[in-house]
């Protein structure tokens, strides 16, 4: 039985990975419940399978480390759009004001 959860929560990483290289983000909130809810269940039961549940972890929070590093990159690239957007603005209300 452990050895399926360890199945799972590696079949789960692949599919987080996959809808993060697609930025599928619906799918990877999905599935980062699912991983989540994964994991709780493994280390409630996990004499067994310590070391691949270890290896499982690590690949995990590599995965989350990138995706968190995505998301920062995308949040910081949608803040200057908008900041270049105000600025636009701006300068265009000034020009009627003026022109």
């Amino acid at each position: 039985m452990s050895h399926i959860m360890l199945k799972q929560i590696e079949e789960t990483r692949l599919a987080l990975v996959s809808a993060f290289e697609s930025q599928d983000w619906e799918s990877v909130s999905q599935l980062d419940r699912q991983c989540r809810d994964q994991v709780s269940v493994a280390m409630l039961d996990c004499a067994d399978i310590e070391e691949g549940l270890r290896t499982q972890l690590e690949a995990l929070i590599d995965v989350y480390r990138r995706l968190t590093e995505s998301c920062a990159q995308q949040r910081d690239q949608v803040a200057s759009e908008l900041s270049n957007l105000v600025r636009s603005n701006q300068g265009a209300k000034v020009y009627q004001l003026f022109g």
